[in-house]
């Protein structure tokens, strides 16, 4: 009997899971909560661009399109490569549009013998013919509900999206006590462009966060309304964002992205060469960190700016928290159209917010919260099962919790 797998997301890890399954005889259904494919590119800001290159960013049996020359492709660009890649291997037939999974649980073993299954997965034995996955689905257009019983299931969810991740306050110091509008930068990117570019237009605005989203949003707010009403950056920690991928002319993948970078990482389970080879070519690793570093500083400017990091650059590869520093971006600065302004913890009042240590708030009509999403979360809740939400997400130590530990 044909074996019945379910992917959950139809953006870029959905659309990849849904080819491959078809490729292997297995007969997919997607389901889609949205009403088009894509994942985080259906909604971006409007200056958004791929922060990886091209190359690296293209499905090895579905080259971009010569069309497209930009290294950097935008969001509607990227978005018609995906659709293209859909079209071209026929996978629409098998997304369900605007269908939301409210649950998934696992039919076939009692809570307590799905503990004793220390390599949940690695041995076969809770994917045999006894259990299946039931999923709960529902149409957002009518809401109706449907139950589907599935041998697999594989979760394309995303970390970055759906659920924002607001900070917490203590009472009556929260957006509540603010007289102006706080959003989420998500509520943000889910506008029209001419809406966003309207919604900003002659407001001090206060973007919390120094991510991509943030920087991407201040240079929005930034062009809409110059020096007259600068938009003001709130950060706690400098970053490495980086202005290009090649660092003194050296493509970083030359330094990090290959096999012989893997082997200056220590790893789980290692052998003893291994280990002493990741030992031996530590100051290799190191030296690549300065060469790197020494670099962004230059181009950006970062001492002028005192926003130079305390930390190296391979801690902040090491937490996937590298992004791209727009084009002229401290340029705007420079001229005062972007101010920068550090905050360990902040607090709202009425007329803005409150920096911890000082006494004058920053006033300001609008703030937007770039302060990133609970993917977690968004992960955990899915399962019905409380032995599943607490092995999915695997240690909290864990730098970037992922499905098994992976």
């Amino acid at each position: 009997m044909e074996k019945q797998v379910a992917i959950i997301g139809a953006g870029i890890s959905g659309l990849l899971a849904c080819k491959y399954t078809v490729s292997k005889g297995f007969n997919p259904i997607v389901f889609e909560a949205r009403n088009s494919i894509g994942g985080v590119w259906i909604n971006t800001v409007e200056t958004t661009k791929l922060q990886t290159p091209k190359p690296a960013f293209q499905f090895s049996d579905f080259p971009w399109p010569d069309s497209v020359s930009e290294l950097f492709p935008n969001q509607s660009q990227v978005l018609d490569y995906l659709q293209s890649y859909a079209h071209h291997f026929d996978l629409l037939k098998h997304i369900k549009f605007s269908t939301k999974v409210l649950g998934i649980k696992y039919q076939g073993a009692s809570d307590e013998e799905m503990q004793s299954w220390s390599l949940w997965g690695g041995n076969g034995e809770p994917f045999s013919s006894r259990g299946k996955w039931i999923v709960e689905a529902q149409d957002t257009q009518n809401l109706s509900t449907e139950v589907y019983r599935v041998d697999f299931v594989i979760l394309c969810v995303g970390r970055f999206s759906d659920v924002p991740n607001i900070p917490e306050f203590p009472p009556d110091k929260g957006p509540e006590a603010f007289h102006g509008d706080v959003i989420h930068a998500m509520d943000y990117a889910n506008m029209d462009y001419e809406s966003a570019r309207d919604f900003v237009r002659g407001r001090r605005v206060t973007v919390v966060g120094f991510q991509k989203f943030a920087m991407d949003i201040a240079m929005e707010c930034s062009t809409a309304n110059g020096v007259e009403h600068p938009c003001r950056v709130l950060y706690r920690t400098e970053h490495w964002n980086i202005p290009d991928y090649i660092p003194w002319g050296v493509p970083l993948a030359y330094l990090y992205l290959n096999r012989f970078s893997e082997l200056m990482v220590h790893k789980p389970g290692e052998g003893f060469l291994l280990s002493l080879l990741a030992t031996i070519l530590a100051p290799l690793r190191l030296a690549f960190s300065k060469f790197v570093e020494s670099d962004v500083k230059k181009k950006l400017r970062l001492a002028k700016f005192g926003m130079v990091p305390k930390h190296s650059f391979i801690q902040e590869l090491n937490s996937c928290l590298i992004a791209t520093v727009p084009h002229g971006f401290y340029d705007k600065v420079e001229e005062g159209s972007i101010i920068l302004k550090k905050a360990p913890s902040f607090s709202f009042c009425k007329e803005g917010i409150k920096v911890q240590g000082e006494d004058t708030p920053l006033e300001t009509d609008l703030v937007i919260l770039a302060t990133g999403f609970k993917g977690e979360k968004k992960l955990k809740d899915i399962f019905e099962s409380k032995t599943f939400q607490d092995c999915i997400l695997g240690s909290p130590d864990a730098a970037v919790p992922l499905y098994r530990l992976l």
